[in-house]
């Protein structure tokens, strides 16, 4: 199986170290130092700690131009949802024309209401992609879904720690189990991920969701780590008010997370000290996902007419430090 990983940072890294190990044909497109680093000494994955720290290094075909990688069975879109916009006007390249691609992002894709079949049907999400380029350079029919539960981070170009997680899940914007999307998810357990294929993709997205709009981007506001946020009562409660109306916001569209706040903090609390991917960026001055997490979010519940205070003022508040710390552009809808 040909598989290109389109953005080889924290989680790219690690997918593409893990699918090359059981025999996969995997390119990766990359940029800068990280680009320079794989060609040079390959692509490393730091896994466990002290003692038990395993260190795993791969070689793979790396480039920053996808006309030299060629077309692919599937291309894994692991980049930032602010860099979408510019990698999909790459991809070309990359896509036979059997080729799924299978954006792995955080927050709500622009493909979300395709094939949605309720009142929402084929709205577009300008939080996401506002002219809609997006959309109109990956074709609908090629899109997988996915969710990666997993964290890690760059420790250095080139290198890449897992730091938690291993689920994965695949599916169908139609929610019929296809063959592909099952090979995907078969091809991923090889190498060792807990990856399935589901029936429901836009769930477990909502489910992702569920924790990150919280913890993200208040982890901004703070700029501490989420067993700090989370031991403080006052930030505790502003955590379970923006879980419950992003539960609201999923009830309206027939999708029921099916878990308290309270137990989705606790399952972040049991973690430790974890650093959200907002925070690392901020410490790293990369620009903030802020519009893919929380402001499409935001968009969806006011399009659905959704009371949502706790969301809209920390939505606001974490594109205003965003601003200032330059790390953030407002989105502009098109005319």
């Amino acid at each position: 199986m040909k598989i290109c990983i389109f953005g080889a940072g924290a989680i790219g890294g690690m997918l593409a170290v893990r699918l090359a190990q059981v025999g996969q044909e995997v390119s990766v497109v990359a940029r800068g130092a990280q680009l320079a680093a794989i060609r040079e000494k390959g692509l490393t994955l730091l896994s466990g700690a002290g003692a038990s720290e395993k260190r795993d290094t791969v070689r793979v075909n790396a480039s920053d131009k996808p006309a030299e990688l060629g077309p692919q069975d599937h291309v894994i879109l692991c980049v930032k949802g602010y860099g979408l916009a510019a990698a999909v006007q790459t991809i070309a390249p990359l896509l036979g024309d059997k080729t799924s691609v299978v954006p792995a992002v955080n927050g709500i894709p622009w493909w979300f209401f395709h094939q949605w079949g309720g009142a929402l049907e084929g709205m577009q999400l300008d939080s996401c992609d506002p002219d809609g380029g997006i959309a109109r350079a990956v074709a609908p029919e090629r899109i997988i879904g996915a969710v990666v539960f997993q964290s890690g981070a760059n420790v250095e170009p080139g290198v890449v720690r897992h730091n938690s997680g291993s689920r994965m899940v695949f599916g169908e914007p139609n929610n019929v189990k296809s063959e592909r999307a099952e090979g995907l998810a078969k091809a991923f357990a090889d190498g060792g991920f807990d990856a399935s294929c589901t029936d429901n993709i836009r769930l477990e997205i909502w489910l992702k969701l569920f924790g990150n709009v919280s913890f993200n981007p208040v982890s901004v506001l703070a700029g501490v780590s989420t067993d700090r946020m989370i031991d403080d009562p006052g930030v505790r409660g502003l955590f379970a008010q923006m879980m419950g109306e992003t539960a609201a916001i999923g009830r309206a569209i027939n999708l029921e997370v099916g878990m308290a706040p309270e137990a989705r903090i606790a399952m972040t609390r049991k973690l430790g000290r974890i650093k959200t991917s907002m925070l690392q960026d901020v410490e790293s001055s990369r620009p903030l996902e802020i519009e893919a997490i929380i402001g499409a979010t935001v968009e969806v519940g006011r399009k659905l007419g959704i009371a949502m205070p706790a969301l809209e003022a920390v939505y606001g508040l974490t594109r205003l430090r965003g601003e200032a710390l330059g790390l953030y552009q407002p989105v502009k809808p098109a005319a």
